[in-house]
């Protein structure tokens, strides 16, 4: 398994955050709030370009993971479902 490889990972129950396992490192929480901040499809890039990127999401919750093998598809119940986080930018979040 590559370093940076996600196992597993799992949403939880309130749908506020998303827990990464990997057989080679600690367990990593990320918020919910902090995976939409820090999407970087082309629609959010362009946003924050534009001066229109929330500097919040509060009460977002993950509604969806598609495991796409190099990334996941993480869709929010704000209705973005456009971002894909590659593994590696996964664990990259959970340790700043």
């Amino acid at each position: 398994m590559a370093v940076s490889d996600v196992a597993e990972c799992e949403v939880s129950s309130d749908l506020t955050s998303l827990l990464l396992r990997e057989a080679s490192r600690p367990p990593a929480v990320l918020s919910a709030e902090r995976l939409r901040l820090s999407c970087m499809c082309a629609h959010c890039r362009r946003a924050r370009f534009d001066g229109r990127f929330p500097a919040q999401f509060p009460a977002i919750g993950i509604v969806g993971i598609g495991d796409l093998g190099y990334g996941l598809n993480i869709a929010f119940s704000d209705g973005h479902n456009r971002g894909i986080y590659p593994k590696s930018y996964l664990w990259e979040l959970a340790a700043s």
